[in-house]
């Protein structure tokens, strides 16, 4: 008998509104309709509903976090290794949902999706979306879903960005919140970052004004921006580790403007892999969003005045090589939770991978997620008692 794990097959599902009720109001003042959401679910929904955990996605994720989409496929969901029977986010104890963003590829309403209007591709003239409005849109999905209240939503990344909107938005349907590698605004090194990756599109002549078609997209502007964005996940200690200076031969090699390094290598691989499978005029989109996102803009600048509505407690995780998403950030973010009276945990954890840790540090932060989800499992109950 084989000792290979059995596979968790999980099927993408399709939510889709606007069309015969209220189209999707966004804060640029314009209206989406149709709408489209790709999600997928994990474990069961309990007859109280109150095991229902949101999972949010970072800027090039998607609905897929975890387990495979059949027998035959080789790469699992991008957190699958925190998704599952027995995993921080048991399967066998909550009800896991995981939706694609508006404006992104995977299958939720985005630039390439077709403008009813028009019947072609949206391309630049899909309106300006912000965190606010992706969070606008899982709200719909909540409610299609019949979750009254999240047990908790958790996310990193971008994904941190949209469940502190939550938070602040609709206090009344969270009952936690966990906030993992995330800001509640973006440095102006993060912004510049962004900048020049979005420069490198639009500076591709295929890009095309974002009128490309399917057979000649933007893909040498659209990799390096993932070059671009792959540097900010990395910390130097992780990159000197895995890379060092070290050629891509041991044969000594004339100085020249090929890939020599093992780092470039890894960084055009990387990139070649991203054009696979995300658009580039999501990509624009989505860094834009985050970029304007500023969490104390709904209290005029001011992070606390902003909090005032949040009822839920917080965890709070940050990573000790994290540059682009620091723990000052995160430490800010706590500082203003506890003044408006809020239960915020806050962990800083040791790890030398940098960003990118929130989705490899699984012992210790899955430690800490399965902690915090049974302890607000026990208040929930304890409540309904």
């Amino acid at each position: 008998m084989s000792n290979e794990k059995k596979k968790m097959i999980v099927k993408s599902k399709e939510f889709s509104f606007g069309t015969d009720n209220e189209p999707l109001e966004l804060d640029c003042g314009k209206t989406l309709a149709p709408v489209n959401i790709t999600y997928e679910t994990y474990g069961k929904l309990n007859q109280a509903k109150s095991n229902a955990v949101l999972i949010l996605h970072a800027l090039t994720g998607d609905a897929h976090v975890a387990g495979y989409h059949s027998e035959t496929d080789k790469k699992p969901g991008w957190w699958d290794e925190m998704v599952g029977a027995g995993k921080a986010f048991d399967t066998d104890k909550y009800f896991i949902v995981c939706s694609n963003i508006i404006g992104g590829c995977t299958g939720s309403t985005g630039p390439r999706s077709i403008n009813p209007e028009t019947g072609k591709p949206y391309n630049m003239d899909f309106p300006f979306i912000t965190i606010s409005d992706m969070v606008r849109a899982q709200h719909r999905l909540m409610q299609h879903l019949e979750v009254s209240r999240w047990l908790s939503i958790a996310g990193g990344s971008m994904g941190g960005m949209q469940a502190l909107q939550w938070g602040v938005d609709y206090p009344e349907a969270v009952n936690s919140v966990m906030a993992i590698a995330t800001t509640t605004r973006l440095s102006p090194q993060s912004i510049a970052f962004d900048w020049v990756g979005r420069e490198a599109i639009m500076s591709d002549a295929n890009w095309r004004n974002g009128e490309y078609t399917d057979d000649l997209e933007p893909d040498q502007g659209l990799a390096i921006a993932r070059m671009v964005g792959h540097i900010t996940y990395l910390s130097d200690e992780a990159m000197d580790k895995k890379f060092g200076r070290r050629l891509q031969t041991k044969t000594k090699q004339s100085i020249d403007f090929s890939r020599n390094f093992q780092v470039e290598s890894y960084l055009e691989y990387q990139g070649q892999q991203f054009v696979e499978r995300f658009d580039a005029n999501s990509y624009l989109y989505i860094s834009r969003a985050m970029d304007y996102y500023d969490l104390s803009k709904k209290g005029d600048g001011d992070l606390n005045k902003s909090l005032e509505k949040v009822t839920s407690p917080f965890l709070v995780v940050s990573f000790s090589s994290d540059w682009l998403f620091p723990k000052s950030h995160s430490k800010e973010l706590v500082k203003a939770l506890r003044n408006n009276n809020i239960d915020a945990t806050y962990c800083d954890i040791e790890s030398s991978y940098g960003h990118d840790a929130f989705l490899l540090e699984i012992d210790t932060l899955g430690k800490l997620i399965s902690g915090f989800l049974a302890s607000r499992t026990d208040e929930v109950n304890k409540n309904v008692k």
